[in-house]
């Protein structure tokens, strides 16, 4: 018998209970090894999870990198113009260049009677031909030969510059936009069209309206809208400023209004973009 200072006795250490001891080492050890497993599991989770999404972010910044571009312009007897334009356009397509990405220019000739697609593929841009003559049937031509991930719509009589071409560069890699477009300046100013342009810029800014005369959008989303819309045959065009009168104008705006819209789905009536007047 062990006897303590205060009187406590112990039965001696051969007659204590071995196995109780081996049952709580036993159970201690086991919720050391739980412990520790679910420890080294939830590190091991967490440096998965690290691992897939610095996979996923060195996907994106490929992709990115990566990036194809379609420049899209539909051309009617553009012949005058058609040079000119893809000229602006090779120089302001350098900045997808400097930012790694791989371009290509597309010509859809709308059923043109003159050079148009011979000057195009000389200035060294793949032609495509839709023999309706129809803006947005000539837009939707050019966007199905188009291998890019993202789209952009040039008419055949604008000029977008470098830096507007980087400004969709920082749009498309900001990665909150489906689509977009720019504001319009003429060439060549006049007191109506001058006026007229002011309008539009500022319904364009606070209504997010869209010119014809230049739209980029991701290539999955405008076909899965279905492209642009083949009832409707008149379209934004700064030129046409220069080529009819106030009073052309304001007929064919009073017709528009109207008959609710219907002259625009109508091509005899929107000989302003059809009539071949250059």
């Amino acid at each position: 018998m062990i006897v303590t200072p205060r009187g406590f006795s112990f039965p001696p250490w051969n007659s204590l209970d071995v196995d109780f001891f081996h049952r709580c080492f036993f159970s201690a050890s086991l919720q050391t090894l739980h412990n520790l497993t679910s420890t080294l599991w939830s590190i091991r989770i967490r440096r998965i999870r690290l691992f897939l999404i610095s996979v996923l972010c060195e996907r994106r910044r490929r992709k990115l990198e990566q990036m194809k571009v379609s420049v899209i312009v539909p051309a009617y007897n553009e012949e005058r113009l058609i040079g000119q334009t893809l000229d602006q356009l090779r120089r302001a397509m350098t900045a997808f260049d400097r930012a790694g990405w791989i371009s290509e220019l597309i010509v859809c000739d709308n059923n043109s009677t003159d050079r148009t697609a011979e000057l195009a593929r000389q200035a060294g841009a793949f032609v495509v031909f839709e023999p309706i003559n129809q803006i947005a049937r000539a837009r939707n031509s050019g966007a199905a030969a188009a291998i890019g991930d993202w789209l952009v719509f040039v008419d055949a009589d604008s000029q977008p510059t470098l830096n507007l071409f980087e400004e969709v560069i920082d749009s498309i890699q900001g990665g909150r936009c489906l689509a977009g477009g720019c504001t319009i300046k003429l060439d060549n100013e006049s007191p109506v069209g001058t006026r007229c342009i002011k309008v539009w810029n500022w319904l364009s800014r606070n209504f997010g309206l869209l010119a014809g005369s230049f739209i980029f959008c991701e290539a999955t989303a405008f076909r899965k809208i279905g492209g642009f819309n083949q009832e409707l045959f008149a379209s934004t065009s700064a030129r046409k400023f220069h080529l009819y009168t106030f009073r052309e104008y304001m007929s064919f705006l009073a017709r528009t209004l109207l008959s609710g819209g219907r002259t625009l789905k109508n091509r005899a009536s929107c000989g302003h973009w059809y009539d071949g007047r250059r």
